[in-house]
């Protein structure tokens, strides 16, 4: 089995953009903005989105499941306010949760949570508690950078964050750690932003203990860990300066990293530096880089590709990346597929 933990529904109908672009518009005028249910999108609509995409690529390369979540550049948590952004996530959350209904087996539902720059992270919870217990999902996205590139919110280390991980651990979810777009010119969204955000995220844990007080919390890194690889000597000299453990034991029981990385270099340190109990198989197909690689003549998202490639990786090691290390980070996943019973109700 392949579990792709990294997808984003990057080709809803055009109706969600149109609704988002009428909500954007009555920002300064809140009686106008538009009410949920004037968004109107079919079943066939949201067939016809994912059957020609996402689902076609994944029978393609032999992905199974796919962890299923809005749009990341999407999110806009620094647009507009709470109630703006609550009402924009809970749409897009319930397209996501409806195209996993009419796929069983496909997707798995990962939440956009309504964050606000701030704004107390307690007021995510109705959401989450929703999408987790009435949409059966199985992960969240949490952005630690609501003000869209210009890092305003505490650590991820602090006690501001505290209410939310209390909430995943009771739920017994991991959280992706992804940002959304930057509205600072200084940073390029896809090409500097997400992976500074990666950097960024894997340094404050370095720096804190968040894990002494959330021995279950599990965080996933994605875009390979962003700088991480590649500098992992260096965060294992500032962990020993700082007079952390080591990065194992600081951090590996709790954190993951996926395989969105788009060339076989990348992957081949990502492989060889990471324990591969802690990676897991990611393409975000369809994401930050879509096309043709012209140096290899194949899609620059086909990371199953990379990874049957990679040397150091043993048949057991790959085994784990591509399903058995994301049935271990997403329990709830674990479970609904035990069931039988992918695309329904809460587990």
């Amino acid at each position: 089995m392949i579990i792709d933990c990294h997808g984003h529904y990057t080709t809803a109908p055009p109706a969600l953009e149109r609704w988002r672009e009428r909500q954007v518009a009555a920002l300064g005028d809140p009686g106008h903005r538009p009410r949920a249910s004037e968004l109107r999108i079919g079943d066939d609509e949201l067939r016809d989105s994912v059957e020609a995409n996402q689902l076609r690529v994944m029978d393609e390369r032999g992905c199974d499941l796919t962890v299923f979540s809005p749009r990341a550049s999407h999110m806009a948590h620094h647009v507009g306010d709470f109630e703006a952004s609550a009402a924009w996530a809970g749409l897009c959350n319930e397209l996501c949760h409806r195209v996993a209904r009419l796929f069983p087996g496909r997707f798995a539902g990962a939440a956009m949570l309504p964050q606000s720059p701030g704004v107390d992270p307690r007021t995510c919870l109705p959401e989450l508690d929703r999408c987790i217990r009435d949409y059966g999902f199985v992960a969240v996205n949490l952005n630690p950078d609501p003000s869209g590139g210009h890092w305003r919110e505490p650590p991820l280390t602090d006690r501001h964050w505290y209410p939310l991980y209390e909430r995943l651990v009771e739920l017994d979810v991991p959280a992706m750690v992804h940002v959304s777009t930057s509205c600072n010119p200084c940073f390029h969204t896809t090409g500097a932003h997400y992976l500074n955000a990666d950097t960024t995220a894997f340094m404050q844990l370095v720096a804190g203990d968040l894990f002494a007080d959330f021995p279950t919390l599990r965080l996933v890194i994605p875009h390979g860990g962003g700088a991480v690889p590649y500098h992992w000597g260096r965060f294992r000299g500032i962990a020993a300066a700082l007079g952390r453990p080591s990065l194992g034991e600081h951090l590996l029981g709790n954190v993951y990293f996926d395989t969105c990385v788009y060339h076989q270099a990348g992957i081949d340190l990502l492989a060889r530096v990471v324990p591969s109990a802690n990676l897991l198989f990611g393409s975000e197909t369809f994401g930050a880089v879509r096309g043709i690689d012209p140096e290899t003549g194949y899609a620059w998202d086909d990371t199953r590709r990379y990874l049957e490639a990679t040397p150091c990786l043993t048949p057991e090691a790959r085994a784990g990346i591509f399903a058995g290390n994301a049935l271990r980070a997403y329990p709830r996943l674990a479970r609904i597929l035990e069931a039988g019973r992918p695309d329904t109700g809460a587990a």
